[in-house]
């Protein structure tokens, strides 16, 4: 069987229930078509590069693969059909990163970022040198 990672967009009213039971349809298809579901993420609310059906944001997923040809098929003619997807793209790829992926590894990295801030301002490397200064004039 190949390798496959998936990445499907949804509109942004869609609730966040709707896009995980919509990701379980997509499991269910790849399962009866031979294939499983190595990996499945989502990315949550996310700002679309240009507008896509009048859209400016989406609900971005990512499913890694692993399937039979036609079970990938299926996947996307289901997707064509339903309306709450705005894009999607299939890619094959040689394997599967157990690592999370990029778009994850930097949102937890961000937090971890912010968790380390003080309400001061920034820990290390920041543009402030001592406490905050009151506003002085006008």
């Amino acid at each position: 069987m190949a390798f496959y990672e998936h990445v499907l967009i949804a509109r942004p009213d869609v609730s966040t229930q709707q896009i995980e039971a919509l990701m379980e349809d997509l499991s269910r298809v790849v399962e009866e078509n031979g294939g499983k579901i190595v990996k499945n993420e989502y990315w949550g609310l996310r700002n679309l590069a240009y507008r896509v059906r009048k859209n400016r944001k989406g609900h971005y997923a990512l499913l890694n693969i692993e399937a039979p040809a036609i079970a990938v098929q299926e996947l996307d003619r289901k997707q064509r059909i339903n309306e709450d997807v705005i894009r999607f793209l299939t890619v094959r790829v040689e394997s599967h990163d157990a690592d999370p992926s990029p778009v994850l590894a930097r949102r937890e990295r961000d937090e971890k970022r912010r968790a380390a801030r003080t309400p001061d301002g920034p820990r290390e490397g920041g543009f402030r040198d001592g406490p905050r200064q009151e506003r002085q004039g006008f």
